[in-house]
């Protein structure tokens, strides 16, 4: 691992650079600034761009709309988008083109990429996922909808929960028992579902924060083309675990960005409200700015194995275990010193319902707040901080497994 890239990668970091500087305004000073209309309207502008531009999948080969980048190459795009603050897609694309899109890539017929990749580039089909269910969450194992095959499609009947950004999706890629007799990780299938039928109910959830980015997904004799089944019949563990590694993909070398971000500003919230030398504060402070290092250095490590042809293995939960932890903290500390401010909170609210609000917000009590709020789900969402720790006992470590009930 080294702390920093080879002099020959700088080449196309300019090239970044030069095309953010073409297409975002002189006095661009990060997403964050927006809200409202106005960032929705930035929002859908810049995926236009972005996909006009082959950026909305840059590792995606052209024949598909991508623009056929290295690893490295990928890499430097998603920091100096991070560093300029602006998104590398719309609300959903996260769904479509990280998880579905490069599973399809791996593990799609022909059909199905020639069919759905341009699809989800152009804006055609919007995704979301259809994994957890009441009774398998963090065993996502247990779940129970049901997918039985009647001439050349299948008839879908039960229900998911916690579906991110559903109340945007018309499409899900979903897993259903299409198998009830075998053994509970190998009668499952994954389903490519489209939302748009009278068999599909969608229903947000209020969230703490007062969001609803999270809905249940109900079916009701919903129907799915037999052959939308990627990865085999009967083969949907081993798609969903390959689809759940591309879910942390480029997030080694952003989110350590975005979290470094968010510590200035804390700093500077500490100074605002004359803070910054109270000594527990410091330490305090210190201690964020130390785990967002390490949050660094982890990352870089990924990226070793990233850009050396490694796939996203178990290893993956130790960087969502750490930050999703670090991230309960440090929020914690933005609510100390705003202190009885945290209780009528006021101003811009954040415009990330995950992980860090984005650059450029203000330090408004509203963003700090609702921020510490959407943190407490981070321990929970695409893998529990228990499932994580078990993944990395006996996974990564080789440890015994717990005892299991008969």
């Amino acid at each position: 691992m080294r702390p920093t890239y080879e002099p020959s990668a700088e080449a196309y970091r300019e090239k970044a650079q030069a095309f953010l500087a073409e297409k975002l305004p002189s006095n661009w000073s990060g997403i964050g600034s927006l809200e409202g209309a106005a960032l929705e309207e930035f929002v859908a502008e810049w995926r236009q761009t972005l996909f006009e531009a082959g950026y909305l999948a840059p590792g995606w080969p052209v024949q598909y709309g991508g623009a056929g980048l290295s690893a490295l190459e990928q890499v430097i795009l998603a920091e100096e988008f991070a560093r300029a603050g602006v998104p590398t897609g719309g609300p959903n694309d996260v769904f479509g083109i990280q998880m579905l899109g490069n599973t399809l890539l791996l593990m799609g017929t022909d059909e199905q990429k020639e069919r759905y990749l341009p699809r989800i580039l152009s804006g055609e089909d919007t995704w979301c996922q259809g994994y957890s269910e009441p009774n398998a969450g963090s065993d996502l194992g247990n779940l129970g909808l049901k997918a039985v095959r009647d001439g050349d499609q299948w008839i879908l009947n039960g229900q998911k929960i916690w579906t991110s950004a559903g109340h945007l999706a018309d499409h899900i890629f979903t897993l259903a028992r299409t198998d009830p007799d075998a053994p509970k990780h190998k009668g499952i299938s994954f389903l490519l579902v489209d939302m748009r039928q009278p068999g599909i109910d969608v229903r947000p959830i209020k969230m703490i924060s007062g969001e609803s980015e999270f809905n249940e997904v109900f079916y009701t004799d919903a129907v799915c083309p037999v052959d939308e089944v990627v990865g085999g019949l009967n083969n949907g563990w081993a798609v969903a675990m390959t689809l759940l590694g591309f879910e942390r993909g480029e997030a080694a070398a952003t989110a350590p960005i975005r979290f470094q971000a968010e510590v200035d500003r804390l700093v500077l919230l500490a100074r605002e409200r004359g803070l910054d030398r109270d000594p527990v504060i410091r330490q305090r402070i210190a201690q964020a700015y130390s785990k967002v290092q390490v949050m660094r250095y982890s990352g870089m490590r990924v990226l070793t194995q990233f850009l050396a042809g490694a796939h996203p293995g178990p290893d993956g939960a130790i960087s969502k275990l750490f930050w999703s932890e670090y991230h309960l903290t440090v929020t914690e500390l933005a609510v100390d010193i705003l202190g009885a401010e945290a209780m009528v909170p006021s101003g811009r609210q954040p415009s990330s319902a995950f992980q860090t609000d984005d650059a450029g917000a203000p330090n408004s009590s509203a963003s700090w707040v609702g921020t510490f709020l959407n943190a407490r789900a981070g321990t929970i969402y695409a893998g529990s901080s228990q499932i994580q720790r078990n993944i990395i006992g006996e996974m990564v470590l080789g440890l015994p497994k717990e005892p299991r009930p008969a």
